[in-house]
C-alpha cells in the first residue's frame, strides 16, 4: 500500500499518531481480537477502543467481522494491511501511465505441477492436480489460480508511442504459497520476470487458510483462503518489492520496444531452494478485490 505524504491522506496519518492505536495493531498483529478483549488487555472502557478501531478502519488500516459471541455478535478485528509505503516525493503532474487490469486466468503460456488447479468466482474448473484443465477454454474466467511448481505467463498490452518515454512500471497482485489444504508456515521462492529477464524473488511465508479471505466466496473448502499483497516496481535505479530493492534491474534493461508487448511471468521451479508453489488470487477472492494491477508510467518527449 502505498501512501502519498500529502493533507489528502491525513486519516491515515491521524490514525497512527496514537500510542493507544498503534498498541492495538501491535496486539492485533498476534492475533485477532475482539472490541472486549482490547479493552480488557489496554484497561480502556469498551465505547472508548471502539473509537479507536473506527478510526483505525477509516484509514484501512483494520478490517473487522462480526461473529457470534456467548452474549450476542461480537466485533473481530483484524489487520487489513501488511505494509504501508510512505512516499514523500510524488510524481510529476505532467507524468502520465497506462493502467491495465489483467484477471488472473488470462495467462497465455503457462507450465505447471500438481497441486494445482483453478476456478471461477462460481465453481472449481475442470479437475483437481490435472494440469491440462490450465488450456481449458473457461481458464479465462478464474479468479483464483494455483500449482505446486512451475510458471505462468501474462501479456500486457504496450500502448507507448514513439514520443513517449518509459519511466517505470509497478505490478501489483495477491499471492501466496500452495501446499495441499493450507499450511501457514510454507516458504516458496516466487520469481518476477519481464520480458524473460528476472526482476527478482521474494520468499512467500506460507499458504495461508486459518481466516477466510475478506472476498473469498462462501461455498469455497479447499484451503488456501487470502495471499499478501505485493507491489512491485521497475524504475531508473532498479527494482523493488515493496519499497526494498531485490535487483540492480532497471527499466532500460528490460528491452521494452514500440509495438511490441510485454510479458509478465511468476516462476517458482524445482531447483529453487524453496518449492512452495504460488496461489494467484483475483478478483471475488481473497483480501483484496482486484486482479493483478499493471501501471506503465511514461513522460511525452
Amino acid at each position: 500500500m502505498n501512501i502519498n505524504v500529502s493533507t489528502g491522506n491525513m486519516k491515515f496519518f491521524e490514525a497512527i499518531s496514537s500510542q493507544t492505536r498503534i498498541r492495538m495493531i501491535e496486539l492485533l498483529n498476534i492475533k485477532p481480537l475482539n472490541v472486549k478483549e482490547l479493552a480488557n488487555i489496554l484497561e480502556l472502557s469498551s465505547p472508548i477502543v471502539t473509537r479507536h478501531v473506527q478510526q483505525l478502519e477509516e484509514a484501512g488500516i483494520l478490517r473487522c467481522e462480526s461473529s457470534p459471541g456467548v452474549r450476542g455478535m461480537q466485533k473481530i478485528c483484524h489487520i487489513n494491511i501488511e505494509q504501508a509505503i510512505l512516499c514523500f516525493k510524488t510524481k510529476n503532474e505532467t507524468d502520465s501511465a497506462y493502467i491495465h487490469s489483467i484477471p488472473v486466468g488470462q495467462y497465455h503460456a503457462y507450465s505447471v505441477n500438481p497441486t494445482c488447479g483453478l476456478s471461477s468466482r462460481e465453481k472449481l474448473i475442470g479437475m483437481l492436480d490435472d494440469p491440462r484443465y490450465f488450456a481449458d477454454p473457461e481458464h479465462t474466467n478464474a479468479a483464483i489460480i494455483w500449482f505446486g511448481s512451475g510458471w505462468v505467463e501474462y501479456r500486457v498490452p504496450n500502448y507507448l508511442l514513439n514520443n513517449q518515454e518509459l519511466l517505470y512500471i509497478t505490478v501489483m497482485l495477491e499471492i501466496c504459497s500452495e501446499f495441499p489444504g493450507y499450511n501457514d508456515e510454507w516458504p516458496s521462492d516466487i520469481s518476477f520476470h519481464i520480458n524473460n529477464i528476472k526482476i527478482g524473488s521474494w520468499t512467500s511465508p506460507g499458504d495461508f487458510g486459518k481466516i477466510k479471505g475478506v472476498f473469498t466466496p462462501d461455498w469455497w473448502n479447499h484451503g488456501t483462503q487470502h495471499g499478501l499483497l505485493k507491489t512491485l516496481l521497475v524504475n531508473a535505479k532498479g527494482s523493488y518489492m515493496d519499497g526494498v530493492k531485490i535487483s540492480d534491474v532497471k527499466i532500460d534493461d528490460l528491452d521494452i520496444a514500440y509495438n511490441k508487448d510485454i510479458f509478465f511471468k511468476l516462476s517458482n521451479t524445482k531447483d529453487s531452494h524453496n518449492v512452495g508453489g504460488i496461489s494467484v488470487f483475483g478478483k471475488g477472492f481473497g483480501n483484496y478485490n482486484q486482479d493483478i494491477n499493471v501501471t506503465i508510467g511514461y513522460k511525452s518527449r
